[in-house]
């Protein structure tokens, strides 16, 4: 059974219960991550505890890396029956961060190549960071090559 308190919040009692902008809201009812209840005639839209909940979600997806139409088809399998495609969602964001941190080791691995060059670098000739940029980077560990 609800009672008032469950419904009380504004939009902008929500926004700082759930630590987002009230634009962020708004943004999330027009993708349909978030719904927009009913105005009451001659009142105010009400939220409660189940939007806060589904901000939450959408939150903390996102910092876990899925985008905002990746989220709306996780929230489209939150019935709790749909656990195996939930799953394989997961799976490929898995391996998209995998990709990611492959390709961010590669660039490390370059740019500290280059950082190198610069520490060893003597007299007043052109810097040989600046210079590998102009000319391209291949052949240093480049992460195209």
């Amino acid at each position: 059974m609800q009672d008032d308190k469950a419904n009380s919040l504004t939009i902008g009692g929500l926004a700082k219960a759930a630590n987002v902008h009230v634009e962020t809201i708004r943004y999330y009812q027009r993708r349909g991550l978030l719904s927009e209840p009913e105005r009451p005639p001659g009142g105010i839209r009400r939220y409660g505890a189940a939007e806060i909940d589904r901000l939450t979600f959408v939150k903390t997806s996102q910092q876990l890396g899925f985008s905002l139409d990746e989220i709306s088809d996780l929230l489209r399998l939150d019935d709790g029956t749909h656990c195996q495609e939930a799953r394989a969602l997961a799976e490929h964001k898995l391996r998209d961060v995998r990709e990611k941190i492959d390709r961010l080791a590669q660039i490390e691995k370059v740019l500290s190549v280059m950082v190198e060059r610069c520490h060893s670098h003597q007299g007043n000739i052109t810097c040989p960071l600046i210079a590998s940029l102009h000319a391209g980077i291949r052949g240093t560990g480049d992460p195209r090559d």
